[in-house]
């Protein structure tokens, strides 16, 4: 009798379980059903279309590869977003520090702050960085007066402009995640290394930056992801002569009316985003935290 009990409350169990997921995969057929309706389908409308027109096979995709014109537009795009992610890293990680261990009341301040320039059209923010950076603006003004320069500096209309203008656009997506992550670091073990006989550089470059890496990684892809298809401020900043890939597939496609290139540039986008996202999964993914 013991034995015939203990098998049904198994059976119960098991059954119990088998409920579950299938309530949870039932729950999650609406969010699968938008994810292949909105994305899926379009990815794969896109894809077809770049090896169906003007007619079938990958010309398209040999043409991109073989014109001295495009890859130049793909070098600027990938020299840009590199840039602007180097510089990302390295002025959001002191920041996201300060965030980290300022008195609570400061860090609530300079959080708003933060998200307070995330909040502002992006429109807006890009006109601006116009009016600062042209030969005639405050930059330029202020550091002719200072004496630094005798004739303005060229800041627009070139890739200079357009990696000043995305680094601040981006700065808050590599601080957002490295704040969490180094608040989650243990004091103590800082405080350990120093009485070890480390200095601050030891303690930083064996402590506090392995730790903290995987939080770099976040917010280094999520920066180099979202510079390589950035559109609005690479084309106000940026000019014709420094076109990147965002604005030749929106000149393919409103322009030219050639959807073939279009979608073939735009996936290829996807294909490199992609394969930097299984990067990051293969180094620094939840497994590899702590």
């Amino acid at each position: 009798m013991a034995i015939l009990a203990t098998t049904e409350r198994a059976n119960g169990s098991s059954r119990g379980s088998v409920r579950k997921r299938d309530s949870g995969f039932s729950s999650s057929v609406p969010a699968l059903l938008l994810i292949i309706l909105f994305f899926v389908t379009p990815v794969l409308g896109l894809l077809l279309r770049s090896v169906t027109e003007p007619e079938l096979g990958l010309q398209n995709y040999a043409e991109l590869i073989g014109s001295g014109t495009y890859l130049r537009i793909f070098a600027n795009t990938f020299l840009v977003a590199g840039t602007v992610t180097a510089l990302s890293v390295v002025i959001g990680y002191p920041v996201a520090w300060a965030l980290a261990v300022l008195p609570r009341h400061w860090s609530q301040l300079v959080f708003a702050i933060i998200i307070l320039s995330m909040w502002t059209n992006l429109l807006a923010r890009t006109y601006a960085w116009m009016v600062l950076l042209q030969r005639t603006g405050v930059i330029n003004k202020t550091l002719m007066g200072l004496g630094l320069i005798d004739t303005p500096l060229a800041l627009v209309n070139n890739l200079v402009g357009v990696t000043i203008g995305m680094t601040y656009i981006m700065l808050p997506f590599v601080i957002l995640p490295l704040v969490g992550v180094l608040r989650s670091i243990d004091p103590a073990i800082l405080r350990a290394g120093a009485l070890c006989g480390a200095n601050r550089l030891q303690c930083f470059t064996h402590i506090l930056l392995p730790l903290s890496l995987p939080g770099v990684a976040a917010g280094a892809l999520m920066v180099f992801v979202m510079a390589l298809g950035y559109y609005v401020t690479p084309a106000l900043l940026g000019g014709t002569a420094n076109m990147m890939l965002a604005e030749m597939i929106a000149q393919f496609v409103q322009s030219l009316v050639n959807w073939g290139m279009g979608g073939a540039a735009a996936f290829v986008l996807l294909v490199v985003t992609l394969l930097l996202y299984a990067v990051q999964l293969r180094f620094f993914g939840a497994n590899r935290i702590g």
